[in-house]
């Protein structure tokens, strides 16, 4: 394995593994957004969404332009469209569950 392959990795999945912020990708890929319109969409307060984009844009999964006052997300498509057609791979052609296999005690 690459020399520290593993930190980089961690770092990686960590991110993707708070629901909060994947479900915040998720809108994303759909449309930009702004912080707003996602904590509503979300269900979540504002600064609790902000909370959760700050690392995902320190690891570019998130881009950030303004727009006048406005701070509009959006998705990183390049990075994030793969990552989810492999997980969907996985799931069709690895997981007899569709997917339980992964939530404890299903």
């Amino acid at each position: 394995m690459k020399k520290g392959l593993s930190k980089t990795c961690y770092r990686f999945f960590s991110n993707l593994s708070n629901p909060t912020r994947l479900a915040a990708i998720e809108q994303l890929m759909k449309k930009p957004m702004s912080v707003n319109e996602l904590a509503e969409f979300l269900g979540q307060e504002q600064s609790m969404v902000s909370h959760n984009l700050k690392p995902l844009l320190d690891c570019n999964f998130v881009y950030l332009k303004r727009q006048g006052k406005k701070r509009i997300y959006s998705a990183n498509k390049e990075t994030i469209d793969a990552l989810f057609k492999a997980v969907e791979n996985h799931e069709k052609k690895f997981c007899p569950t569709g997917g339980k296999c992964a939530i404890r005690g299903n």
